[in-house]
C-alpha cells in the first residue's frame, strides 16, 4: 500500500477556482473520507488523485514520488465509481479479471486473484452471471472485486453507495469496512452522507466551498467541531444554533439570548462584553424537564424514528430540534420546558469559528 500527500493542491477551471490550496497527508493503510455538500470539491479532489483531472497548483505525491504529470494507469491506483462501470457483455469473473488480462498475467495468477477476491466479497455463486442478472449491491461488490484483484497502492471510492437503497447502503458499509480491515489498504472515500463518513473513516476531511474545514477522527469532529459548518454538517439531526451576545461578569460569563433570556455559564469565555456569539447544542443533548427546564418551547412537529423521537420546536421564534428515546414525548402537549446542559454547549465567535466547549 502507499502514503499519499497533497501540498497546497488547487484546481481552477479558467478563472473559476474550485479547490483552494488543500494540504492533506494520508498515511499508509488509512481510511480517509472526504465529506461535504454537493459542489464542495470533494469529487474533484479525488479525481485529481486518480489522475482524471489535472492539478492546477501544488504537488501530489504517492509513496514520496511526485505524480502530478503521471497518467492514471501509471499511478497504480484503483477506483470504484458510483455507476459501477461494469462491462455488460462480460461475466462477473471476466469483469473482475479484465485489468489482469490486459497486463497479460498468467491464467493461474488471474484465477487465484479472482478466487480470493470473490471469496472475500461473497461472489462465488455469481461468477458466471452478467451484470444485468445482479442486484445493485452485487454489482457494487463486483466493482470492488475488480479493484481488489489489481492489488493497487490505494483504493479510491467515488460515492459508491449513492445508487443503493438504505438497507443495501448499510450492508455495503459493513462490507467496505470489513474489506479495509482485511486488506489494510490505503483508501480515500468520497461521500455527502455524514453517517457513512462517521462509520467508515479513520479520519474525516470535512470540506465546503473548495476548502478543507477540519481534519480529524470522526468523534473529534462530532465533539469538537472547528466551526459552524462542521458543527451543523456532522451529526444527525444537525446541531442547534441560537444567536446571542456575551455578557461578562467578574469571574464568569453569560449568553443573552433573544427576548432577554440570560443563560449563565460556568466559566469566563474569551469574548468582549456585548460581542455577538453563537451557542450550539446537539438535539440528543437537550433535556426535557417540566420543573427544572429553563426554556419554554413550542412543539411544531413530532417525528417518531423507532429508536426515539425527534421534536421540532420553536425556541424564541427560532427552529430547534430535540432527540429523545422517551416515547412518551410523542403524546406531548403544545409546549414543554427544555434544559441546555452546560457541559454539552458549544460556543462560536462572530466569524463562526469555535470559541469554547463548556
Amino acid at each position: 500500500m502507499a502514503s499519499i500527500a497533497l501540498s497546497r493542491v488547487g484546481k481552477s477551471f479558467g478563472t473559476v477556482s474550485v479547490l483552494n490550496e488543500v494540504d492533506l497527508a494520508i498515511e499508509d493503510g488509512e481510511f480517509i473520507v472526504l465529506v461535504g455538500p454537493s459542489g464542495c470539491g470533494k469529487s474533484t479532489l479525488l479525481r485529481m488523485i486518480a489522475g482524471l483531472e489535472e492539478i492546477t497548483t501544488g504537488t501530489l505525491t504517492i509513496d514520496g514520488e511526485r505524480v502530478n504529470e503521471r497518467r492514471p494507469k501509471d499511478r497504480d491506483i484503483a477506483m470504484v465509481f458510483q455507476s459501477y462501470a461494469l462491462y455488460p457483455h462480460m461475466s462477473v469473473a471476466d469483469n473482475m479479471s479484465y485489468s489482469l488480462r490486459l497486463r497479460r498475467r498468467s491464467k493461474e495468477i488471474i484465477a487465484q486473484a479472482v478466487s480470493a477476491a470473490s471469496a472475500k466479497l461473497g461472489l462465488d455463486p455469481y461468477l458466471e452471471r452478467r451484470p444485468k442478472a445482479l442486484s445493485g449491491g452485487q454489482r457494487q461488490r463486483v466493482a470492488m472485486g475488480r479493484a481488489i484483484v489489481r492489488k493497487p497502492k490505494a483504493f479510491l471510492f467515488d460515492e459508491p453507495l449513492s445508487n443503493l437503497d438504505a438497507r443495501l447502503r448499510e450492508q455495503m458499509r459493513a462490507e467496505i469496512k470489513r474489506m479495509h480491515g482485511e486488506l489494510g489498504a490505503t483508501s480515500v472515500y468520497v461521500t455527502h452522507d455524514q453517517i457513512e463518513a462517521m462509520t467508515l473513516a479513520s479520519r474525516i476531511v470535512a470540506m465546503n466551498a473548495g476548502a478543507v474545514q477540519q481534519i480529524g477522527a470522526p468523534l473529534d469532529l462530532y465533539d469538537r467541531p472547528a466551526n459552524l459548518f462542521v458543527a451543523g454538517f456532522i451529526g444527525s439531526p444537525g446541531m442547534n444554533f441560537l444567536e446571542g451576545r456575551c455578557e461578562q461578569g467578574a469571574d464568569t460569563s453569560a449568553v443573552v439570548l433573544p427576548k432577554g433570556f440570560r443563560l449563565p455559564l460556568p466559566l469566563r469565555i474569551p469574548a468582549a462584553d456585548g460581542e455577538k456569539v453563537t451557542l450550539g447544542i446537539r438535539p440528543e443533548h437537550v433535556t426535557v424537564d417540566a420543573q427544572q427546564g429553563e426554556i419554554e418551547a413550542a412543539v411544531e412537529l413530532v417525528e417518531p424514528t423507532g429508536l426515539g423521537v425527534i421534536l421540532h420546536l420553536l425556541v424564541h421564534g427560532e427552529p430547534f430540534k430535540l432527540f429523545s428515546t422517551d416515547r412518551a414525548l410523542i403524546r406531548s402537549g403544545a409546549r414543554l420546558r427544555i434544559g441546555l446542559p452546560r457541559e454539552r454547549l458549544h460556543l462560536f465567535d462572530q466569524a463562526g469559528n469555535r470559541m469554547a466547549a463548556l
